[in-house]
């Protein structure tokens, strides 16, 4: 049987790197701002989620519904600076995290790609 990348990261590795994930934020002032005062909830929103998008129980949509990622970020102002600001702290979190092989990779590109689709404005 497969692994899901959800298993083969484990929750807690998820977790972890999803907490240092906002640390950064917090302290970016070039993203910082798009997030209430309280990274807490947004983490724990963040943690539901990406356990869903990585193949783990369905947290997200059981307490929220349908992610619709799209429509949800619809009131923030998302262009090329932000997603690349938001990319560029996955990234760090991610080799902080030290993933097994290939699954760090494996994780960026699926949130690279979900970043591109987030994109609102040309400004």
């Amino acid at each position: 049987m497969t692994q899901t990348p959800y298993e083969i990261i484990g929750q807690d590795a998820l977790y972890n790197m999803i907490d240092y994930f906002y640390s950064l934020v917090e302290k970016d002032d070039r993203i910082n701002h798009l997030f209430p005062g309280d990274f807490s909830e947004t983490s724990r929103k963040q943690k539901q989620f990406l356990t869903q998008f990585l193949g783990g129980p369905p947290l997200y949509s059981e307490e929220h519904g349908h992610p619709m990622l799209k429509r949800r970020h619809l009131d923030f102002k998302i262009s090329n600076y932000e997603r690349d600001a938001w990319l560029e702290n996955m990234y760090s979190a991610i080799q902080h995290a030290q993933l097994p092989a290939g699954v760090g990779d494996y994780l960026f590109e699926r949130l690279r790609l979900t970043a591109n689709h987030m994109v609102n404005s040309e400004i």
